[in-house]
C-alpha cells in the first residue's frame, strides 16, 4: 500500500473555476502532501517515522493539457502517446494483471464477462470507450490490457481461487482511500487520502482536458486508465473524490457498467443534480462511494452505490464525516474489512476542528497494524 493525503478547501466565496485561467497551478483548488511512496511500500516503519517532515512536500504528478476536442479517440491517443512510458511500465509491473486478469481473460468465463462489460460500457459511453481505444493505440499496448485494468474491480470477484495468489503485490486491496468531510459556517473541507496497490507508484498523472463546449476538467489518473478513478473537478465547480467499497459476491452484477466510466462521466457533470443523475442512471456492476463537492452551493454529498440501482445519499453538515472502505448508510451485504473498521474507530477519537487536523487524520500512524497511509 502507498498513498498521500490532500485537502480540498471551500470558502464561502468559492464558485466556478475559470476556464480561461492560464496558470495550471491556479487551476488546482486543492493542497496535497505526497508521501514517500516507494519508501512507504518498501520500508513502512522507516517511512512512518518521517510523516509530516518538510521534505515530504512534492510538486506532484505531471499535468498534461489536451484539447479543445470532443473526439474521444484523439484525446486518448494524445494521452497514450504522452504517457506511453508510464503506461508500459505500469503494465509490466502489475502482478494483479499478470497473475490474475490476463490468465482469467483466456478462459471461457473470462471471455464472456469481458465481452459483456465491453459491449455494455461501449454502448452507454461510446466517447469514453473511444478514449480507451486511443490510449491503447497511443501507448502501443494491447487493448485487452487497457480493458482489463479499467475493469479490474468488475472482473476480480469472478476470478477463480486457483488463479489468486497470496503475495501482497498480487492481491487487490479493499483498504484503499479515506475521506474526512465537513461543511460548517466557517469550515468547508473535503480531505482525501489516495491509497492504492504498489504497482501504481510513479504511474500516475493529471489530465487537464478542454472540450469544445468550453468545459475544462482535471482528473488524477492511473496510467492507462480513464480519468479519474481517484478524484477530479471541472469548471462548473463540480468536484469529487472516491472511496472503494466491497459488496459481497452475491451483490455483484456481472457485466454491468464499470466504475471508471461513471467517474469519467462525472468529470463532465454540470451541477450537483447532474452528478446525481449520472450516478442514478448507471446499472453498475459492483459498487462505489462518491464524495460529491459542488463549490457554487458550498455543498458536499456522500453517495454510496451498488448494483441494481441501489443508491444512498447523505448530505454532509457541521459534524465531520469520515469514510473509509466500507458501506456506512447503504444497506448492502459487504465484505468484512477490519482495516476500514480500525480506521473508522481511530478517526472517531482524533481531533477534527481544523484543516491541519484533517490532514493529520489522513496521515495518521497511531494504529500500528493499520495505518492510514
Amino acid at each position: 500500500m502507498w498513498g498521500f493525503p490532500f485537502l480540498w478547501p471551500m470558502n464561502a466565496e468559492c464558485g466556478q473555476v475559470s476556464a480561461d485561467d492560464k496558470n495550471d497551478k491556479e487551476m488546482l483548488p486543492f493542497q496535497y502532501r505526497e508521501s514517500k511512496s516507494e519508501r512507504l511500500s518498501r520500508l513502512p516503519n522507516e517511512a512512518s517515522a518521517e510523516m509530516g517532515s518538510s521534505d515530504m512536500e512534492s510538486k506532484g504528478p505531471e499535468l498534461f493539457e489536451v484539447g479543445p476536442s470532443n473526439d474521444g479517440y484523439q484525446m486518448g491517443l494524445l494521452i497514450g502517446q504522452k504517457f506511453s512510458k508510464e503506461i508500459r511500465s505500469r503494465l509490466a509491473g502489475d502482478l494483479i494483471l499478470q497473475n490474475q486478469l490476463r490468465p482469467f481473460a483466456q478462459t471461457p468465463q473470462g471471455k464472456q464477462l469481458i465481452e459483456a462489460l465491453s459491449d455494455n460500457n461501449r454502448n452507454k459511453f461510446p466517447r469514453y470507450w473511444d478514449e480507451l481505444l486511443g490510449t491503447a493505440a497511443g501507448s502501443g499496448v494491447s487493448l485487452l490490457d487497457v480493458v482489463l485494468i479499467n475493469f479490474r474491480k468488475e472482473i476480480l470477484p469472478f476470478v477463480p481461487k486457483t488463479l489468486q495468489v497470496s503475495s501482497p503485490e498480487s492481491v487487490d486491496t479493499i483498504d484503499d482511500c479515506s475521506d474526512v468531510l465537513v461543511v460548517s459556517e466557517d469550515l468547508a473541507i473535503a480531505a482525501h487520502n489516495e491509497d492504492a496497490n504498489v504497482a501504481l507508484v510513479d504511474h500516475i498523472y493529471l489530465i487537464k482536458a478542454k472540450l469544445q463546449n468550453g468545459l475544462v476538467f482535471v482528473g488524477y489518473t492511473y496510467a492507462g486508465e480513464l480519468p479519474s478513478c481517484a478524484f477530479g473537478f471541472n469548471t462548473h465547480g463540480l468536484a469529487f473524490t472516491l472511496n472503494s467499497v466491497p459488496p459481497s459476491e452475491h451483490e455483484i452484477m456481472a457485466g454491468g457498467i464499470g466504475r471508471n466510466f461513471v467517474s469519467r462521466d462525472l468529470l463532465e457533470a454540470t451541477s450537483m443534480a447532474d452528478a446525481l443523475r449520472i450516478i442514478h442512471s448507471c446499472e453498475v456492476s459492483v459498487g462505489h462511494c462518491y464524495n460529491l463537492i459542488y463549490m457554487p452551493d458550498r455543498k458536499i454529498l456522500n453517495v454510496e452505490t451498488t448494483s441494481r440501482n441501489r443508491v444512498s445519499v447523505r448530505e454532509i453538515g457541521t459534524t465531520p464525516f469520515f469514510h473509509a472502505n466500507m458501506y456506512l448508510h447503504l444497506q448492502v451485504d459487504q465484505v468484512q474489512d477490519d482495516n476500514s473498521k480500525c480506521r473508522q474507530e481511530r478517526a472517531a477519537v482524533l481531533a477534527k476542528t481544523s484543516k491541519e487536523d484533517f490532514l493529520s487524520i489522513l496521515g495518521d500512524m497511531g494504529t500500528k497494524d493499520t495505518p492510514f497511509t
